[in-house]
């Protein structure tokens, strides 16, 4: 396709044209357009009239203009360009003349999303004509931020935009209504953080284009000078080096998904198309406010959109691109002949896994694949897999593993294969992918070799300082126990789904120990854990993210409405039919501090572990009320509406679809990172 690239080049460093393209900028995507087959011409639309751009654009007859062009002059420069491609009938990326006119007024933009219910900050209009004398300043909560009205890239944002009181507010107005007769926002200031969501309409069908949020971490040898902190012009345009984006920004789930919903309503009520982003402020209170939207947001490396992008299978600046053009082409009517987008979107995602044949009805059954996932389970997975644009490969884990994996030529790997044998079998798929590079959803195999082994998981969460009842390892009946308090709890060391595990499996003295520990080494083949018995609530955590961001899920509590003994457990019976003894709470009703508490325990115990991606805590009070870690399940069972992390995402407002992007996404960043492309999820944005 013949492609015009419309834009305005930055030349100088001032504030004029803070939001035109550097160089690098205009370089780096021309490359990316033709790296996916098109022939792209170079327009700067600064460079002379408007005749001038008529005649180049003539000549050309292109059959698309990708438009990052802000304009130079009045309220209408962002609307200008896009106004002259419709009255030359040229297809074009971005929105329409007029969304671009609306979103570049802030005061307009507010006041129409106000009226369909998104939160906003109170404000005042001023401009030249203003009598700022007659004006009721006094009516607004301070501080307040006082900014241009229709300016970017922060343009007129300096921390002497906070004022605290109407003296300074009017003083202020007077200086700045000079530098900015078009007009001013004064705006209640909501003391908290900014975070930003991007919008590729072709990227994400599942959330109507909506990407993760990201949010900007200043260094704080900078912002701790200041009483504010403001994303501002001197950091955006000039310490840029001082920021870093995070991608996706750490935010509860029911906020995320509060947030997800807004936007996904602030872009339809605009009209926004193609590309975009909206400013949101997070009060410390877990508010959220509308701030301002753009659209025609930064294309810079390291800009949002492109981190966000990352995590919807977009890891090239060409993939991005390709998405706006894509949505583009269809609302245009175009046909892209043989266009990449589609292969440099989706990405081939091998689904390694081992599928359960031997399904057992009740507690006493053969229990051998009882951590195995169904044939429903597997297409579940599948499906959500493929729904965010992907091609599934599925790998059933058998011993042949190891010859079909490497010529698999998958891209990235959703792991969610137990092994078949041994203490290592969790670890075995992961060790084979590290091997052959391949990215890989989950934890690394030192991780899960150490998580399946309980007493070694509590040993090193106890190191850690995190609190977990005194255990031992048992491998013959006779073996002696030492200063075992009762009651004590027995199970074996190295499973999962609470195998082993019944009424029966809590032992108030030696004799009632013995016999268990002799029935349990018979039937499993291996040492047995003996821990002392925890008689407080119960209570499972999802924590999902990478390694360094991890974001705690609400806990969800297992209540025992119908106990079999006075000692109740969460038994293996229990996971086949919990519907008479069994009630979870998701989330769990909890006070404030006791969700701090659980929160602090599971955070620790993966941070000691050294998890990432996902992972699922088994935690239990003491008689005293203290949080305690009992174990980890770093594969956890992902059964749409049965599967305890399934349950506890949906209570907090993540469907199955979002949840399987979740776990996936930072594998998707880190093969990105390794290839050189924008999945880091800390990297610094140049200009918003």
């Amino acid at each position: 396709m013949r492609i015009a690239f419309t834009h305005n080049l930055q030349t100088t460093h001032d504030e004029a044209q803070a939001e035109f393209d550097r160089e690098e900028t205009v370089a780096e995507i021309t490359a990316a357009l033709r790296s996916l087959g098109h022939e792209v011409a170079r327009v700067d639309v600064g460079g002379g009239s408007a005749a001038t751009l008529v005649k180049a654009l003539e000549q050309l007859a292109p059959d698309l203009v990708f438009n990052t062009a802000e304009g130079t002059h009045g309220r209408f420069r962002e609307a200008f360009f896009p106004g002259l491609f419709e009255q030359l009938a040229l297809p074009f990326t971005g929105s329409d003349a007029y969304v671009c006119a609306l979103t570049l007024d802030k005061q307009i933009t507010k006041m129409l999303l106000a009226r369909h219910g998104i939160p906003t900050p109170r404000w005042l209009f001023v401009d030249a004509d203003t009598d700022v004398g007659a004006l009721d300043v006094g009516a607004l909560r301070y501080p307040v931020i006082i900014k241009p009205n229709f300016e970017g890239s922060s343009k007129g944002i300096t921390l002497d935009s906070i004022v605290e009181d109407p003296a300074t507010l009017r003083a202020r107005i007077d200086e700045l209504v000079r530098k900015y007769p078009s007009g001013l926002l004064i705006e209640e200031f909501i003391v908290g953080r900014d975070v930003v969501v991007p919008f590729l309409e072709a990227a994400s069908p599942a959330t109507g284009g909506v990407l993760e949020p990201a949010a900007y971490r200043f260094d704080e040898r900078v912002i701790g000078k200041r009483k504010y902190a403001i994303y501002d012009y001197e950091l955006k345009c000039v310490s840029s080096d001082a920021v870093e984006v995070e991608c996706p920004a750490p935010l509860a789930p029911a906020l995320r998904a509060h947030l997800l919903e807004l936007s996904k309503k602030v872009f339809s009520v605009l009209g926004v198309r193609d590309l975009g982003r909206i400013d949101w402020r997070l009060a410390d209170d877990g508010s959220v406010y509308f701030l301002e939207v753009n659209a025609l947001p930064s294309l810079e490396p390291g800009a949002g959109i492109y981190l966000s992008g990352a995590l919807a299978g977009l890891t090239r600046t060409a993939d991005v691109l390709d998405a706006v053009i894509a949505s583009a082409a269809r609302r245009h009517g175009l046909v892209v002949a043989a266009s990449p987008f589609a292969r440099a979107k989706k990405l081939k995602v091998g689904l390694t896994y081992n599928l359960k044949r031997v399904v057992p009805k009740h507690a006493g059954d053969d229990d051998s694949e009882a951590e195995y996932d169904s044939a429903t389970t597997i297409d579940a997975l599948a499906r959500a897999i493929a729904a965010d644009g992907h091609q599934v490969v599925r790998l059933e884990a058998t011993r042949d593993i190891v010859r079909r994996l490497p010529d698999a030529g998958v891209d990235v790997v959703f792991n969610l294969a137990e092994g078949i044998a041994g203490r290592g079998r969790e670890a075995a798929v992961p060790a084979m992918l590290e091997h052959l590079g391949i990215p890989f959803s989950g934890s690394e195999a030192a991780t899960m070799a150490i998580a399946l082994d309980k007493a070694a998981a509590k040993a090193v969460v106890a190191q850690a300082g995190v609190p977990t009842p005194r255990a031992l390892v048992v491998s013959r009946a006779d073996q002696a126990l030492g200063a075992l308090r009762y009651p004590a709890i027995v199970k074996p060391n190295a499973e999962g789904s609470s195998k082993g595990v019944s009424p029966k499996s809590v032992v108030e003295d030696e004799a009632a120990l013995r016999r268990e520990l002799a029935e349990q080494l018979a039937r499993y083949q291996q040492p047995l854990l003996v821990e002392e018995f925890l008689p407080g609530r119960e209570f499972t955590v999802g924590v999902l993210g990478d390694a360094h961001a991890p974001r705690v899920l609400p806990p969800m509590e297992i209540v025992f409405v119908e106990p079999d003994s006075k000692h109740p457990v969460y038994a293996f019976g229990d996971k086949l039919d919990w519907s008479k003894k069994i009630r979870y709470d998701a989330p769990a009703k909890v006070s404030a501090g006791l969700a701090a508490e659980i929160e602090r325990v599971a955070l620790g115990a993966w941070r000691a572990l050294h998890c990432r991606d996902v992972a699922r805590f088994d935690l239990r009070c003491d008689a005293d009320g203290r949080v305690c870690f009992i174990e980890v399940n770093t594969l956890p069972g992902l059964t749409p509406g049965w599967s305890d992390l399934c349950m506890i995402s949906e209570a907090a407002g993540m469907p199955y679809q979002a949840l399987i992007s979740a776990i996936l996404a930072p594998a998707i960043a880190r093969r990105a990172a390794t290839r050189g492309g924008h999945g880091t999820q800390h990297t610094r944005e140049d200009a918003a």
